[in-house]
């Protein structure tokens, strides 16, 4: 009579064909864990560079200094907004530029490619990656006009209160000064009403210059003026003496 094999013994053809799958699905399984894992860290990387240059072109709104918003990027030194990423990293030859305004790295087009190694698309006020198959968008603004069309005002009284009224309202002269989008400077004037009430249109985001001169006693006077997005800032100015 034959003797029953005791111990270890090799595995039968099914046994090696079940292992085989059961090794199969479970690469399956962990490659599409790892490939979701590199499109969601590849995600979360280009919208973090997306941020980044949106803060580059309109400024970080959480930036103070001395009670002020310090901060408003590329719009706020030029006055407009870039006409290219490139505008960035590389004065296009503005002489209110004050960048870089994005941190070239060893690939001087790294900033403007998202973690696919697409190139970013930019237009207006709205950057692009559409390197992982569909879009993911970064918005600087809802309108460009809200970066560069906002409004100053005010109204100009004396030492006593007083309004300037028809008499000294010729002469008083209102200045703005802000970037004029491509290199120098607007200085904006306009003459207040009887009521002292003065206004500006179409000035763009930025920490501005406004000056008030009484004419006839060659007068001044200065204020720093924080334009914010879609914003209309209200000025009450007084002139330190009694003038009219």
């Amino acid at each position: 009579m034959r003797k029953l094999r005791t111990g270890n013994h090799g595995f039968t053809l099914v046994e090696l064909v079940i292992v085989i799958v059961l090794a199969g699905v479970i690469a399956t399984v962990a490659i599409r864990k790892l490939g979701s894992s590199v499109d969601t860290a590849q995600y979360e990387q280009t919208k973090k560079e997306l941020d980044q240059l949106a803060l580059a072109i309109a400024g970080n709104p959480d930036l103070y200094d001395r009670g002020a918003r310090s901060d408003f990027g590329y719009v706020g030194d030029v006055g407009a907004l870039p006409p290219n990423l490139d505008a960035l990293a590389q004065n296009p030859g503005f002489g209110t530029w004050d960048g870089p305004y994005m941190v070239v790295g060893t690939k001087s087009d790294g900033y403007k490619r998202d973690a696919w190694s697409t190139l970013y698309l930019y237009t207006d006020t709205l950057i692009r990656s559409t390197g992982s198959g569909s879009n993911i968008d970064k918005l600087i603004a809802a309108y460009s006009s809200d970066l560069l069309a906002n409004t100053v005002s005010g109204y100009i009284v004396d030492g006593d209160r007083e309004m300037p009224g028809i008499v000294y309202r010729d002469s008083i002269l209102v200045r703005l000064i802000y970037p004029d989008g491509s290199g120098g400077f607007t200085i904006a004037v306009v003459y207040p009403d009887a009521g002292g009430n003065f206004s500006f249109a179409g000035v763009p985001v930025g920490n501005h210059v406004l000056e008030v001169i009484f004419a006839p006693e060659t007068d001044t006077s200065s204020y720093a003026v924080c334009v914010t997005p879609r914003s209309t800032i209200r000025l009450d100015l007084v002139f330190p003496a009694d003038l009219w």
